[in-house]
């Protein structure tokens, strides 16, 4: 190329640890900056920083999303006790994921990178099965109680400034037990629908959501009702147009449909159901390394990031000096949906067509047989394959990039 593709408008590119900001390095200056012109506002979301800044740098991050529409992010350590005395920090600082979530208000959404050559576990699955979950209470926000014997378990809300509290008795305990609590509330469950639903717009995907109301016929009943009001009021004209639809069904029907399912989907999920399902769909279809994920906000926000963690294992064995053969895929991905929203916002078509052509060289690359070990352990049998360190891995998807421009 004699000439660099503009990005007319800032990047928004957040850093982040271990292994993958090792590879994040490396598609930048391989796959990247040899052939794009991209000005980006850039925030070091490695742990060290978040600790220097107290975490306000992740706070900086987010709202500058909300400034340029448009973000990248590389994967981050949350840290638990160990971390804290690994990287001497001054506290456990929260997942900047959830951070990120909170402020945005978004849903994440996450979808397979299909190749030829690693065919998903279900047979019938042609197409990407996408999945949106809403990240926000039920039992990650819970209270419990070990209940040490005979005795009443309520459940008690208290109006605020004054009114007779609700109770509802749980169960009569004449033996020890456990007792549980979970919220929602409206604002979340009706940002999660509008979330769903330009996402699908977005894909041109239909849209399938699930829940248990015949059982729970209040909480379940309340996420259909916010969803059917939602759609109603704002989307099924504009489904009815794009030629895609909206499915409500019980969430053990959608599970037994989806494994029949061509694809093509997003399936919308409650908290618990997307984290399990998220995770199958992840291991269906070979690794979360091979799983795009986006964070979507009703109000037009986009944060494209890679699914997986920080690969710690061989962040270790690259500092000691030994070659990894890690998989960079969900990271180049996480770029290319980057620039291709960049793209359709700006009105640069040019933009978004390298972008399809740096995917199209990567998925040629594993097609070929050229791929890291994890891949190798799902593909499929060919003597032709041939398992690749980090660096040559993506040495190779430049070489099948340059044929291409």
């Amino acid at each position: 190329m004699s000439e660099k593709i503009r990005v007319k408008t800032p990047i928004v590119e957040i850093d982040g640890d271990e292994m993958t900001r090792i590879m994040w390095q490396m598609v930048k200056e391989k796959l990247l900056f040899p052939y794009m012109d991209i000005h980006s506002e850039y925030y070091d979301l490695g742990l060290k920083n978040r600790n220097e800044t107290n975490d306000q740098i992740t706070i900086d991050a987010a709202h500058a999303i909300m400034k340029y529409k448009v973000g990248v992010k590389c994967a981050t350590i949350t840290p638990n006790s160990g971390r804290v005395e690994e990287y001497g920090l001054k506290k456990q600082w929260s997942s900047p994921n959830g951070t990120i979530r909170g402020i945005l208000d978004g849903t994440v959404f996450r979808a397979p990178i299909l190749v030829n050559n690693i065919r998903p576990s279900v047979k019938t699955w042609k197409r990407p099965i996408h999945i949106g979950r809403h990240a926000y209470g039920d039992v990650y926000k819970n209270q419990e109680i070990k209940v040490p014997g005979p005795g009443t378990g309520e459940l008690v809300f208290t109006p605020r400034g004054g009114g007779e509290p609700i109770r509802k008795v749980i169960h009569e305990f004449e033996d020890p037990g456990i007792l549980q609590g979970i919220h929602n509330t409206v604002p979340s469950i009706r940002s999660f629908a509008a979330s769903c639903f330009t996402y699908a717009m977005d894909q041109k995907i239909d849209c399938w959501f699930g829940t248990k109301d015949t059982v729970s016929k209040i909480y379940d009943a309340e996420f259909r009702k916010i969803f059917d009001e939602e759609y109603e009021a704002n989307w099924k004209d504009k489904f009815k147009e794009a030629g895609i639809e909206y499915f409500y069904t019980l969430i053990d029907d959608a599970v037994a449909r989806v494994m029949k399912s061509g694809g093509g989907i997003l399936w919308t999920c409650k908290n618990y159901d997307g984290d399990v399902m998220s995770d199958m769909l992840a291991s269906a279809n070979g690794s979360l390394a091979m799983m795009t994920s986006v964070l979507v906000s009703p109000h037009g926000y986009f944060e494209y990031e890679a699914a997986h963690g920080t690969v710690q294992k061989h962040y270790y064995k690259h500092l000691a000096g030994e070659k990894t053969s890690t998989n960079s895929m969900a990271l180049i991905f996480a770029w290319t949906g980057c620039l291709k929203k960049r793209a359709e916002l700006d009105d640069t078509p040019e933009v978004g067509e390298f972008a399809r052509k740096v995917e199209d060289a990567a998925l040629e690359t594993i097609e070929s047989g050229i791929m890291t070990g994890d891949l190798m352990l799902v593909a499929d049998p060919d003597p032709n394959n041939r398992r690749v360190y980090t660096e040559d891995f993506i040495d190779h998807i430049k070489q099948n990039l340059e044929k291409k421009l």
